[in-house]
């Protein structure tokens, strides 16, 4: 019979999140997860793990060619929040991007995100976002929670 591991008070494993902030008109793309995805179909700025080896810029470029077929340049770090869920921990930055020269909104798709939008910050309340995401949202715009 297997033991389940002993019990902590905080998570043993960090992971290295990056994601893009996208911003046209006064409106930010944001994405839905997978049904097959932890936390699914919450909302989440666009991104994705860093992989061994990857800095954070080759990581943003990998995940949205990945997830939503497009290239970007990546911009300053403009956020980082540390949240803890139950058994890891994630630590993520927010990266203000463009999108890269040749591809416009019209080269959008969505290939690993159940869907994807531009909302109004305003309009923000009215989707679930990962814990992780809000915390950073909340952060990026001055709310304090």
């Amino acid at each position: 019979m297997e033991l389940p591991p002993p019990s902590t008070s905080s998570p043993s494993r960090t992971i290295r999140v990056v994601a893009a902030v996208l911003e046209r008109d006064g409106r930010y793309l944001i994405t839905q997860r997978r049904t097959s995805a932890v936390l699914p179909l919450m909302w989440e700025f666009p991104g994705g793990r860093v992989e061994p080896g990857e800095t954070d810029q080759q990581a943003l470029k990998r995940e949205l060619n990945h997830r939503l077929g497009v290239g970007i340049e990546v911009g300053k770090l403009i956020s980082f929040v540390s949240h803890p869920y139950e058994h890891y921990v994630v630590d993520l930055f927010l990266y203000e991007c463009t999108l890269a020269a040749g591809f416009g909104e019209e080269s959008l798709a969505s290939r690993a995100v159940n869907a994807f939008k531009w909302v109004a910050s305003t309009e923000f309340d009215q989707y679930p976002f990962t814990p992780a995401d809000e915390a950073s949202m909340n952060k990026l715009l001055g709310v304090s929670v």
